[in-house]
This record gives structure tokens, C-alpha cells and sequence, in this order.
């Protein structure tokens, strides 16, 4: 079949019609790719909508984190507090405490020591800590009711969900 010939169309049964592809020449032709099986470009997705949340769970999941989070700030506070005294920033606030609030005649050195130590920094931090953990619970809680009177309003919290 050259290119100055009519082409014949095909007819389907349904009564569609194609037209054959005119073949090219050897030296017209693509090259050939790669042949192997190729995976689907095609992602799924799923619309899925949150429409409650159970209060109990939440105050259980917020519970464990605010814990978490509150062992976390007591060793941090440790590490730091223990870090400031070994490097000798305790000795040096004293130095220039001691220059700036003593006088000509009264030359007592003021010792940051007597006003924060280790035991009452960690007893302020493990008091913290324990506000902590309640004031969020709570507030997790809270806002579990909260998205639950929204949600019954404005119908939830729409998610969606592809697969990569």
C-alpha cells in the first residue's frame, strides 16, 4: 500500500469506523524501545471522610503523649542544668552578680546556688510537667467534642488517600 492509494475504512459491528495506520518506510520507523512489561501509571485513590472521633481514644492517645512529652522536658531540663554547671556559667554568673550588687564596703559574693539549685529547678520542672499532662488531656478531650458538634454540622473531615 503506498501513500497515493485510497485508503479502505474498517467497520466495527457497532457501526464505528477506523482508518488503517499507512505504514512508513524502514527508514521513517521509531526506533524500538525497551519491550519489558511496564507497571500501570494509574494511582488508586480513596475519598474517605471523618465524620467522629471517639473521646475516649483521644483522651488515652493525649494522655500518653503529654507523658511522653513531659519525660522528655525533665531530662532535657536535667541534661541542660547538668551541661550550664559543668561548664562553668554558674561560676561566672556569680562573678559578675557579685560585681554588679556589691559595694566599696560590703563585698559578699551573691551566689546564684542559693536561689536555684538542682533540686528545686527539678521539682519546679516535674510540677510543670505534671500541669502539663493534665491541661492537655483536657484540652485534647475537649476538642474530641468539639470536631464531634462540627462534624455532625458540616459533615466531617474529608481525606484522600493515593497510593504512590
Amino acid at each position: 500500500m503506498t501513500d497515493t492509494q485510497p485508503q479502505e475504512k474498517l467497520r466495527t459491528e457497532s457501526g464505528m469506523e477506523f482508518e488503517p495506520i499507512a505504514e512508513q518506510a524502514p527508514e521513517k520507523r521509531a526506533p524500538k524501545s525497551d519491550t519489558r512489561p511496564r507497571p500501570s501509571i494509574r494511582t488508586r485513590r480513596a475519598r474517605l471522610r471523618i465524620s467522629r472521633v471517639d473521646p475516649w481514644s483521644v483522651m488515652k492517645t493525649s494522655f500518653l503523649f503529654s507523658i511522653a512529652a513531659g519525660i522528655m522536658m525533665w531530662v532535657a531540663v536535667y541534661v541542660l542544668w547538668t551541661l550550664i554547671g559543668a561548664s562553668g556559667m554558674i561560676e561566672a554568673i556569680n562573678g559578675v552578680l557579685t560585681t554588679l550588687l556589691s559595694s566599696d564596703q560590703n563585698m559578699t559574693p551573691t551566689r546564684v546556688e542559693d536561689f536555684v539549685n538542682t533540686n528545686k529547678l527539678m521539682g519546679f520542672t516535674t510540677v510543670a510537667a505534671v500541669a502539663n499532662v493534665i491541661i492537655l488531656t483536657a484540652l485534647g478531650t475537649i476538642f474530641a467534642f468539639l470536631y464531634n458538634l462540627s462534624a455532625t454540622i458540616l459533615g466531617g473531615l474529608e481525606l484522600t488517600l493515593a497510593e504512590d
